[in-house]
């Protein structure tokens, strides 16, 4: 039989150059109803209008978090915004979907979490490269075995783009990353250190790296920056027995490396045994749909079900840990610090 639910009433917080996609692919989806949407900037209100013919035009977010016509909201706000929004739409008994970052602070992102608890409805923070199809494919292999055990992940995140006046490329670009991160692997670091310059403006770090390191004994290190010659958006993870890369610039948006050394059994003690294996490198085929009409997707299957998202506060609360702790390492000149755990729920 078909689905007679009622459509899911949606409020969407931001119609800027990200939020416009969430307008765009909420209008799309059957089992949602944008109600309004709230863009200060009233030369996007055609636009809006275009997209979502149905819906209200606001310039504030209040009449949305208040109104009883919405049952779910989408932040999609500068990141300043975010904490104080997601915790009035919660208080109002609202399903909330955070885009990154949750918060900028740890305290204010367990506030956030803290809310939801309350409220007792969906809180999900847009973590958007969790439902990328090829970071899903990476987390598979991963668990099966078949990567061997993880050594060490290297991520760059870089390119020529739109300079950000209120965050830095560690807290806009950082989030995509961390988040795949912890998704993969499962694993909060044990440290954090960073260093980075502001080339452009003062004060707004343009170029970061940072290095990450795990109980486990993992090492990963994080290029971001959006003053680079290219484009580029690569995630590799080295193994024990497989090497894999996700290329989300590519068509083929993953490689699978047989790649490694082997250690004979009988020379476990001489390094110079140590074998190259040079295998095949194999590109596995991925249905790819976009990462954020997945997201949305899922972030509808919680509100109907009652389920807590993949991403959700407590991964929110975990992301933010690290970017603190990365930041307080920036401002100490590089110095590793520990990265508070909050653990896991469930």
């Amino acid at each position: 039989m078909p689905d007679r639910r009622p459509p899911i009433r949606i409020g969407v917080l931001g119609a800027g150059s990200w939020g416009i996609n969430h307008v765009r692919a909420l209008a799309a989806e059957p089992r949602c109803r944008i109600v309004a949407v709230a863009e200060p900037d009233q030369a996007k209100r055609g636009l809006i209008a275009e997209i979502a013919p149905g819906a209200r035009w606001t310039a504030s977010a209040d009449p949305i978090v208040q109104s009883p016509e919405i049952d779910a909201v989408v932040i999609a706000s500068p990141a300043r915004t975010h904490v104080e929004l997601a915790i009035a739409a919660l208080d109002a008994g609202k399903h909330v979907l955070i885009e990154k970052p949750l918060a900028r602070s740890v305290a204010d992102a367990r506030r956030v979490a803290a809310a939801a608890a309350r409220a007792g409805t969906v809180g999900m923070v847009g973590h958007l490269m969790v439902f990328h199809p090829a970071v899903r494919r990476i987390r598979e292999l991963l668990r099966s075995g078949s990567l061997g055990r993880p050594f060490y992940v290297h991520a760059m995140r870089v390119n020529l783009g739109r300079l950000r006046s209120d965050e830095t490329a560690l807290w806009c670009f950082g989030p995509h990353d961390l988040s795949m991160l912890d998704h993969i692997l499962g694993e909060h670091p044990a440290t954090a250190s960073a260093c980075g310059t502001a080339v452009l403006q003062p004060g707004i770090e343009d170029i970061v790296f940072v290095t990450l390191r795990y109980p486990s004994g993992i090492l990963a290190n994080l290029h971001l920056s959006w003053l680079s010659p290219r484009k580029e958006r690569r995630f590799t993870l080295v193994g024990s027995q497989k090497m894999v890369e996700l290329d989300d610039v590519s068509p083929q948006k993953l490689r699978i490396y047989d790649k490694g050394y082997d250690r004979p059994p009988e020379f476990t003690q001489f390094g110079e045994f140590l074998t190259i294996r040079d295998g095949d490198v194999h590109i596995p085929q991925v249905s790819m749909e976009e990462p954020l009409r997945a997201e949305l997707r899922h972030f509808l299957d919680c509100i109907e079900r009652g389920e807590r998202p993949q991403t959700d506060l407590a991964q929110g609360v975990r992301v933010t840990a690290i970017l603190e702790a990365a930041q307080r390492s920036l401002a100490a000149g590089g110095a590793p610090l520990p990265v508070d755990d909050p653990g896991r729920a469930g």
